[in-house]
This record gives structure tokens, C-alpha cells and sequence, in this order.
């Protein structure tokens, strides 16, 4: 691997024409993913996920250098099939395998945002192998700022497409969004891959001031045979609020990570999602979060169904300083396991310093109960129209954390809830 990493990394340089100094940040990232390489089973974080024998189980001499990946000409069309396209009005943003094509905020004043977009990327503040990979060989360094007292008057979709010119190919994103003092974003993370056997590799960094709000929306629905890992690190100051939720469904697997670092007093973090997998998938939901100073406050609900020889994965961890009196901390995940060859693992973790705190945390899984699916068939409902009832309920829940009408609108769509 080594060598052709390092081979690919030359051609990725000479495309981009960087100076000096972000080559050097380009190669210290490097050479720290070459001496840790992908995560496996050994390191605690992916005890239940393999990642280097995921990656080389279903990609064949994986690709770190693709001249697609420098394609500025792709100019996506959105499919109009592309459900939030028809739902409700919208700024957009189009990344095409990984490249920035679109950036739309035509509902917003665009003095009160700044966007630079270039191939001078910056180290991440999560210091792991993958963050290293994505440091050393990102192509388009996105960074959003939302100035002081503005909230923007449409949601912003990333719409993340990867089409059938990339395959057995790393991809990889960065995202940096700033939120200035008083302001609000909604952000929807969507993705629609028309290809297939590549390694996406995506990391968002954001940054909460004082009295804002981020509803932040990951959506991976379409059926592909992609690996993804998507890392999110969210610092709160100030009486700040993020919102969380994570539609996990399409790719054969996914790893997402949201690390919250509540800073500031009375900032807080609402974090919920559902994993819906049919037949050789994996997908992963990992929570860390932070509770750094006095009255901050989180939750957590995450509901899994899962299929066939499917496998669900949550580990979700509440961590308390010794200086966060009066935390609020909840946690609370649930499975259902709709055939004796499914999976699900969990580790939820309470680590607390504080002693004035009130955190819960929890975990179960188990089938559909009989005597539910017995009592609506009596009322002549068909088994698979019961089932089907039952597990909407039993996610239901989770989708109703969501506070945008319109997105919840569109999440229900997308899984076929019938209210």
C-alpha cells in the first residue's frame, strides 16, 4: 500500500499546485496515516468494525489518484427524481465525486456569508488515521461562514453525488462551518451514489458561537455498494444548540461519527437517528459527547431495524468534566432484529467527574412482538402490513425529534412512513 500511496500522493500534488507550506500539511498528514493505516479491530473506537478488512474484502487495488477527482467541467444536473429537489425551496451546494460544482444561496443575503473554496485545506482538530487521510488528500477545502445575527431564510442540501466514471477510488471531503454569534443554519447532508466500490471519506468540523443554532441532517438512502466513513466534531459555546439526525440506509457500510464538545455554559445537543438495513450491510453510529462546563445538556435516541445478515452498531459515550455541575445527559438506543442472522452491537458509555449530574444511558434489542402482530392480524390486517405498522411506530420516535417541518416531511417520505 505504501508505495502506491505515496505514488498517488505526487500525482494529487502536481494537479493541485499548492505552495509549499500545504504541501509539507499534506505530507506530515501522510506520513501520520501511513504509520497508523486504517483503523482495525485492535483500536477501541472500531472494536466492532473492521475498517481494513472491510476495505480490502470490496475494493480491489484501491485508488488514491483519480483524474475525476479534479474534474471542474462535471456541473451536475439534480435529477428531478432526487426527492428534496421537488419537496420545498432550498440554497444548494453539488459535489460531484468530490468536487465542488454548485454553490447556490440564492434565497440569501449574500453579504452576510462568506465562502472560500479552495485546494489549500487545513489540518483537522480530530486527530485520527482517517482525519489524516482526508488532511493529506482532499481536493476542495470548503469553508462556510454565517455572520453575526443572520439566519439564513432556506435550508442549505449538500447534495454529495458520485457517478459511474469513479470506481475502487478514495474520495475525499472537507467542510468547515462557522456560525457567528445569534445565527442559524439548516444543513442537509444528502447522498445519491450512482457508483460504487469506492472509499468516501468525509469530515465536517463546526464551530457554534454564542446564542446559535445548527440543525444538521445526514441522509444515505439510495442503495449502493459504496464504504463511507463520515466524521462530525461540533464545538457549542455559549447558550448554543445543535440538532443531529442521521437517516443510515443505502451504502453496504457506514460509519458515522458526531463528536459534540459542549464548552460554554447552558449549550446543548440533540442527537438522534435510525439505521434501516436489508441484506449485507453494515452500518455504525458513534456518539461522543462532551460535557465541559456547567448546565449543558444532551440527548440521544437511536433505533435500528435490521434484516437478513445485517449488522447495527451504536457506541455512544457521555463524558462529564469535574467542572460541568448540573449536566443532563440522556442516551438510549433500540433494535429490532427482524431475522435470526441480523446483528446488533452496542456500547453505550457514562464517564462522569461531576456529582451534582443526572445521566442515563441505555441499550436493547430483541424481535417484533407476536402478540402485537396476533392482535392487528385479528383485526384484518395482513402479517407484512402489521410488521410493517409496528416498525414505523417503533421509529416513528426518532423522526419526531426532528424540529423542521420540512425536513421531517421529506425523512417520512423517504422511508415511507404513513401517518
Amino acid at each position: 500500500m505504501t508505495d502506491q500511496i505515496k505514488s498517488d500522493f505526487d500525482k494529487v500534488i502536481k494537479k493541485l499546485k499548492l505552495p509549499k507550506k500545504n504541501i509539507d500539511l499534506r505530507k506530515k498528514n501522510l506520513d501520520k496515516f501511513i504509520n497508523s493505516g486504517f483503523p482495525n479491530k485492535k483500536e477501541e473506537d472500531w472494536k466492532f468494525s473492521d475498517l481494513n478488512k472491510i476495505i480490502s474484502s470490496n475494493i480491489k487495488d484501491l485508488k488514491y489518484f483519480n483524474k475525476e477527482l479534479f474534474n471542474k467541467e462535471n456541473k451536475t444536473i439534480i435529477p428531478k427524481d432526487v426527492l428534496p429537489y421537488k419537496l420545498f425551496e432550498h440554497n444548494k451546494i453539488v459535489i460531484t465525486n468530490g468536487v465542488v460544482d454548485i454553490i447556490d444561496f440564492k434565497y440569501e443575503d449574500l453579504k452576510k456569508i462568506k465562502i472560500i473554496n479552495t485546494a489549500e485545506n487545513q489540518s483537522s482538530n480530530t486527530k485520527q488515521s482517517l482525519t489524516y487521510l482526508n488532511s493529506a488528500f482532499n481536493t476542495n477545502y470548503l469553508k462556510i461562514v454565517i455572520k453575526k445575527n443572520y439566519s439564513l431564510n432556506k435550508s442549505v442540501i449538500i447534495y454529495n453525488f458520485t457517478d459511474e466514471k469513479i470506481n475502487s477510488t478514495n474520495i475525499n471531503q472537507r467542510l468547515d462551518i462557522i456560525l457567528e454569534e445569534n445565527s442559524k443554519l439548516n444543513l442537509i447532508n444528502f447522498f445519491t451514489d450512482y457508483s460504487g466500490n469506492n472509499f468516501i471519506n468525509i469530515n465536517h468540523e463546526f464551530k457554534i458561537e454564542k446564542d446559535s443554532i445548527l440543525k444538521n441532517y445526514i441522509i444515505d438512502s439510495k442503495e449502493n455498494s459504496n464504504i463511507k466513513y463520515f466524521n462530525n466534531n461540533i464545538d457549542l459555546n455559549e447558550n448554543s444548540l445543535v440538532e443531529n439526525f442521521i437517516l443510515s440506509t443505502g451504502s453496504k457500510f457506514i460509519k458515522n461519527e458526531i463528536i459534540c464538545n459542549l464548552k460554554e455554559k447552558y449549550s446543548s445537543a440533540f442527537i438522534s437517528g435510525v439505521i434501516n438495513l436489508k441484506s449485507n450491510q453494515q452500518h455504525e453510529i458513534k456518539t461522543n459527547v462532551n460535557h465541559l462546563a456547567e448546565n449543558t445538556k444532551s440527548y440521544q435516541l437511536i433505533k435500528s431495524i435490521l434484516n437478513e445478515n445485517s449488522k447495527g452498531i451504536y457506541q455512544g459515550k457521555i463524558f462529564v468534566d469535574s467542572k460541568a455541575q448540573k449536566t443532563n445527559g440522556y442516551q438510549l438506543s433500540k433494535a429490532i432484529l427482524l431475522n435470526e442472522n441480523a446483528e446488533f452491537d452496542a456500547k453505550p458509555e457514562l464517564e462522569i467527574y461531576a456529582d451534582d449530574v443526572k445521566c442515563s444511558h441505555g441499550s436493547t434489542s430483541g424481535c417484533l412482538d407476536e402478540n402485537s402482530i396476533f392482535y392487528l392480524m385479528s383485526r384484518g390486517i395482513k402479517r407484512n402490513d402489521a410488521e410493517k405498522l409496528l416498525i414505523n411506530g417503533f421509529i416513528l420516535d426518532a423522526v419526531e425529534k426532528i424540529t423542521d417541518l420540512e425536513i421531517k416531511k421529506l425523512i417520512k417520505e423517504i422511508m415511507g412512513i404513513i401517518e
